[in-house]
């Protein structure tokens, strides 16, 4: 299984758009506080339809209990900031796919932490950055099309 994780997300939408991608590709979604919004809320809703329930979503007081709770095979924080791109990663079975805020992308202390990885989706060079629940789909489907989408087709 693959599993998905937002670090501190701020935008309800973008939240409950990721739960459904979650929820339709069987991945685990990790939410680490804080978060910008309260999990009732009604765009988070809207935006998730029913999914919730279909979805394993599994909530993290901060980023070091997310650490000392999971034990992931690699993680791999999606960062504009990164070298490597996503796409040349070759993924395994329990991988993590790490986003950042919408507003202000991953910490520097969390990107250069000693287990995670920094990748990056190829971009034109003057562009800041796509949508956190387009990037999540992007590079989840690549990693799920490398695993020959097991349990998908």
């Amino acid at each position: 299984m693959l599993h998905l994780a937002l670090y501190e997300p701020e935008i309800p939408p973008n939240t409950g758009n990721i739960i459904r991608l979650c929820a339709n590709t069987g991945v685990r979604l990790h939410l680490i506080h804080p978060l910008g919004f309260a999990m009732e809320t009604k765009a988070l809703r809207r935006a998730g339809l029913d999914y919730r329930e279909w979805a394993q979503v599994r909530e993290h007081d901060d980023f070091k209990s997310f650490m000392q709770d999971t034990d992931f095979n690699q993680i791999y924080a999606l960062t504009t900031k990164a070298k490597d791109y996503s796409h040349e990663v070759a993924y395994a079975d329990n991988d993590c796919l790490l986003l950042g805020p919408e507003t202000r992308g991953l910490p520097e202390a969390v990107r250069g932490h000693d287990l995670i990885y920094p990748v990056r989706i190829p971009m034109r060079a003057d562009s800041r950055s796509l949508n956190l629940s387009n990037t999540a789909a992007i590079v989840l489907y690549q990693a799920l099309g490398q695993l020959g989408f097991e349990g998908l087709l």
